[in-house]
């Protein structure tokens, strides 16, 4: 699935093609994704600049003087800026034609993703409302962590991969994110003390910082604005690589499952 850094990468790539031109045509092949893509898009959005991009959690905000499109890559979409000569392949559910003679366009095989419309206030939208702090802003420190966190019994990593928690910490970057701060994945997050949440803060930053440098991670299905797979599944530590000595201390990784997730951690390392 696309997290936070493969949306932020995204953006900073289809921003320059779309900051302040305007759509020409938008062209639907499927409706369905994960809701059904509002019928009166492409009219509305025909001719229309667009003023500013920007990103809430994982949802991209494509904004206009009348309103706002929200889109979401789901576990397995894309977004890539093609000539307008490109044909499309399968699963490239829509495209949104740019006066520059580029096209925005969205692949989705699994059709998880979504793209919705608001011509209101869109970090007051039903998703975006309840989420919680960016990791990247000083609203994300351990303080804000430990305070949350207490008389939570629930594994600190589901506990910072909580959307109304903490958004875009998603399953690679948490287990990295522990793993550098020393913190066992299952533990209690009521049982994570201040100055470990200070560590994890910062270690939150730093995988998702390095991440967004890098590209994004490469999965099989990510891919960035111009098709590329992201590169910073090279520097993984812990994820993933059950089995393979550790990078500090020599012991393997080892691997459980925390809310049907696959959790990788090393048991010297990490208490």
């Amino acid at each position: 699935m696309p997290e936070l850094p493969e949306v932020e990468t995204t953006l900073r790539g289809i921003e320059p093609y779309l900051l302040n031109r305007s759509v020409v045509n938008v062209k639907v092949r499927k409706s369905r994704l994960r809701w059904p893509i509002p019928a009166t898009l492409p009219k509305m959005l025909a001719r229309q600049t667009i003023q500013s991009l920007s990103r809430r959690g994982k949802y991209l905000i494509i904004s206009f003087q009348h309103g706002h499109m929200l889109i979401h890559l789901g576990m397995s979409g894309s977004l890539r800026i093609v000539s307008i000569d490109t044909a499309a392949r399968k699963h490239d559910h829509i495209d949104w034609q740019i006066d520059n003679n580029k096209v925005l366009r969205l692949h989705d095989p699994r059709r998880f993703g979504s793209v919705l419309w608001t011509a209101t206030d869109p970090l007051q939208h039903p998703l975006l409302v309840k989420l919680g702090p960016e990791p990247l802003t000083r609203e994300l420190n351990g303080a804000y962590l430990f305070k949350q966190s207490r008389k939570r019994k629930v594994a600190v990593k589901n506990f910072v991969m909580d959307a109304q928690i903490v958004v875009g910490v998603g399953n690679i970057y948490a287990s990295e994110a522990l793993f550098i701060a020393g913190i066992h994945p299952a533990r209690a997050a009521g049982k994570v003390s201040l100055q470990r949440y200070k560590l994890l803060a910062d270690a939150i930053k730093k995988i998702l910082k390095a991440a967004i440098k890098q590209g994004g991670t490469t999965l099989r299905d990510f891919v960035n604005e111009q098709g590329n797979p992201g590169y910073f599944s090279q520097k993984l530590k812990v994820y993933e690589r059950a089995g393979e000595p550790c990078s500090v201390c020599g012991g393997k990784i080892k691997k459980l499952t925390l809310g049907q997730r696959s959790s990788y951690y090393c048991g010297h390392c990490q208490h």
